[in-house]
C-alpha cells in the first residue's frame, strides 16, 4: 500500500536522483515560481497547467508559493502519476494524458483558458513535430496575457558552443556534489523492486511506457515553435550551461 509518507519519500528520492543532472535545479524551481508570480499578479486565482508533472515537484513548490491557484499536472507515466496523488494530494488535481496524442486536453479533462503553462525536465523526450504540435495546443488553451515556461536542456545549434554549455553544467555538478547522487537508472530499479509500487509499476508495463530517446533540439527551435503557435515574446530568462529556462508571452 502507498502511502502519503511512503510516496513523499519516494518523492525526495527522486527530487535527489533529478539533481545529480540538474545541480540548481530548487533555484530553477523559485525562478519559474518568480516568473508565473510576476506574470499572474493580476490573477488572484490563476488556473495553471503542469506539463509532464511528474511525481508533482513543481506543483507542491508552486500550490504553497501560490495558494490559492488551481493547478492540473497531467502525465502519462502511472508510476509517477501514483507518486504525485499519494505525496501531494492537495497540491493539484493530477491526471493521465499523452502528450503525443492530438486529445490529451481531453484526456485530463482540461479546457481552457489557462493563465499559465508550465514544464520541468520533461518536453525533451519529444520529437520536434510531437513539441510543435503540443506548442500548438497550448496556444489555444492559455490565454491572451498568459505564460509559458519551459525548464529543461535546451541547446545552442552551435556545436562548439553546445559542448562548452554541457560542459560548464557538469562543471557545476561536481562542485556542488551531487555526482554520486542515485542516478535514473538505480532510481527505477528500486521503483520496479518496491511492493508498494507494484500496481503502479504493472499498469506501466500494460502500457508500455517508455521514455524515447532526446530530441536534442535547440532553443532556437523551441523559440520558433513557440512563436508559430501563436505566443508573441519568446525568450531565455536563466540559464546554468545548458539547463535553460524559457519563457513565452501569449
Amino acid at each position: 500500500m502507498l502511502d502519503a509518507t511512503r510516496a513523499r519519500d519516494w518523492v525526495a528520492r527522486w527530487d535527489r536522483q533529478q539533481e545529480r543532472y540538474l545541480a540548481d535545479r530548487e533555484e530553477r524551481f523559485t525562478v519559474i515560481g518568480d516568473v508565473v508570480t510576476a506574470a499572474l499578479a493580476d490573477r488572484p486565482a490563476p488556473r495553471i497547467l503542469d506539463v509532464g508533472c511528474g511525481p508533482g515537484s513543481l506543483a507542491a513548490r508552486l500550490a504553497r508559493r501560490l495558494p490559492a491557484a488551481e493547478i492540473v499536472g497531467v502525465d502519462a507515466d502511472p508510476v509517477l502519476l501514483a507518486l504525485a496523488e499519494a505525496a501531494h494530494p492537495a497540491a493539484a488535481r493530477f491526471a493521465h494524458a499523452d502528450l503525443r496524442a492530438a486529445d490529451w486536453p481531453a484526456q485530463a479533462g482540461l479546457a481552457g483558458p489557462l493563465d499559465a503553462a508550465l514544464s520541468t525536465t520533461a518536453l525533451h523526450w519529444l520529437s520536434e513535430s510531437d513539441l510543435g504540435a503540443l506548442y500548438r495546443r497550448l496556444g489555444a488553451l492559455v490565454r491572451p496575457g498568459g505564460v509559458l515556461v519551459n525548464a529543461d536542456h535546451l541547446y545552442d545549434d552551435q556545436p562548439g558552443v553546445r559542448a562548452l554549455a554541457r560542459l560548464v553544467r557538469k562543471a557545476r555538478a561536481a562542485r556542488a556534489g551531487v555526482e554520486e547522487n542515485e542516478d535514473w537508472a538505480a532510481w527505477w530499479a528500486a521503483v520496479e523492486a518496491a511492493p508498494e509500487l507494484a500496481g503502479p509499476v504493472a499498469q506501466r508495463r500494460a502500457r508500455g511506457y517508455a521514455h524515447s530517446d532526446e530530441a536534442d533540439l535547440s532553443t532556437a527551435t523551441h523559440a520558433r515553435l513557440l512563436r508559430a503557435a501563436g505566443f508573441a515574446e519568446v525568450g531565455v530568462v536563466w540559464r546554468s550551461g545548458d539547463d535553460t529556462v524559457l519563457v513565452a508571452l501569449r
